[in-house]
């Protein structure tokens, strides 16, 4: 088992929600964390018959069994039992662990969202520091769901990830009728994958209006499929681009739709994903830190970029996945600081060693996600 940095820190005798795609490992840490816990799995087809018939039955077993913390996994199956739940916290200060891969069908239920009473947590794909004995090229090949990354050949299981729960259950649950406009939109949003989005060009891929093409991004969003990241905007004495770049969760999950093949250390493919893996990193740990830090990215109207702005202009990331990163790669990063003042200009790259080239860091990419998640970057 993984050592996860999600521990659940700061919630005490308070009840909570742990949101995160399927398969990033929400059962296992639960089961690791509250072995002695009352558990409701509602992705079990009898149990979720019955207290999707008789939620009332969900009251009189949890006050028959007491314990420390109840757990219902995949809550978003039924909306109704957060009624029963509440009134359980309320009157008998139950503590309850409601997991989920979603929360966008309570969202637009109206249902009962415990009237703030329980603390929002999520679980990402594994990150570096989690794994022992890390490969960058299998981590780049696989993505980082614990199951792919482990698997000698996960091709047939990201097939059965993207086919069983992208293209069906994301479709049941948000009602989507034109089911093959969505299953080309998925493909073409990959091709946005750490890009700037362009919802007219996707629009006419899919055969769809704009408006529809980002309601379906707002679907991806909601399921945690995949997030924006926004443009850096604060006073620009340049012209900047306005449009936001996009990611999906996983990289192992880009890949599949973008149908690289197996991606080698050099190739474009390795670049693209390398810096979709730093990303998942920087996300991961704004999040689990309590920082919560903005990652936005820079982009000029004349090119200029710089791949990640962290907080308010303290931190600029370059990602380079050349192990030999010259003064040519730069250029966004010192067109970044004549703008802002910027505490950390930092280039990722694959150099075998830290050095410094004026005031911009080069860190390889193992040093810098040590650093990172020892709270040495931000």
């Amino acid at each position: 088992m993984f050592l996860r940095k999600q521990i659940l820190e700061g919630s005490g005798e308070e009840s909570l929600f742990l949101w995160g795609a399927r398969q990033t490992g929400k059962s296992t840490l639960l089961r690791y964390l509250f072995p002695d816990a009352v558990w409701f799995d509602l992705l079990l087809s009898d149990v979720f018959r019955r207290y999707q018939s008789y939620p009332e039955q969900f009251r009189e077993v949890v006050l028959a069994n007491p314990a420390k913390v109840v757990i219902v996994d995949e809550i978003q199956q039924i909306p109704r039992l957060l009624d029963e739940i509440h009134w359980l916290m309320v009157n008998h200060q139950v503590k309850f662990i409601l997991s989920g891969s979603s929360p966008r069908k309570i969202i637009r239920s109206g249902s009962n969202l415990l009237g703030g009473r329980a603390l929002r947590y999520e679980l990402y794909p594994l990150i570096y520091s989690e794994i022992p004995d890390f490969n960058l090229l299998k981590a780049l090949n696989n993505g980082l769901l614990p199951r792919h990354y482990l698997a000698d050949n996960p091709k047939k299981l990201l097939d059965a990830y993207i086919g069983n729960y992208l293209k069906d259950e994301i479709i049941a649950e948000a009602k989507i009728r034109n089911i093959q406009a969505f299953n080309q939109f998925l493909e073409s949003a990959a091709f946005s994958n750490g890009e700037m989005v362009n919802y007219t060009n996707i629009a006419a891929d899919c055969g769809v209006s704009s408006v529809t093409v980002k309601e379906y991004f707002q679907i991806l969003e909601d399921t945690l499929i995949g997030r924006f990241v926004p443009s850096f905007q604060k006073k620009p004495k340049r012209r900047v681009v306005q449009a936001s770049k996009f990611y999906y969760f996983d990289v192992g999950i880009a890949n599949v739709l973008l149908k690289r093949h197996k991606i080698e250390d050099g190739s474009e493919a390795f670049g693209h994903a390398f810096e979709h893996f730093i990303y998942q990193e920087l996300y991961a740990h704004s999040k689990y830190s309590d920082l919560n830090y903005l990652i936005s990215f820079w982009r000029t109207s004349s090119q200029i970029e710089v791949d990640f702005i962290l907080g308010d202009h303290e931190v600029a990331i370059e990602i380079k996945a050349t192990n030999n990163v010259q003064e040519r790669h730069l250029k966004g990063l010192k067109s970044f600081s004549e703008e802002y003042p910027v505490k950390k200009l930092i280039v990722v790259s694959n150099d075998p060693l830290e050095r410094k080239i004026g005031n911009i860091t080069i860190k390889p990419w193992k040093v810098f996600l040590e650093q990172l998640w020892a709270g040495g970057i931000i």
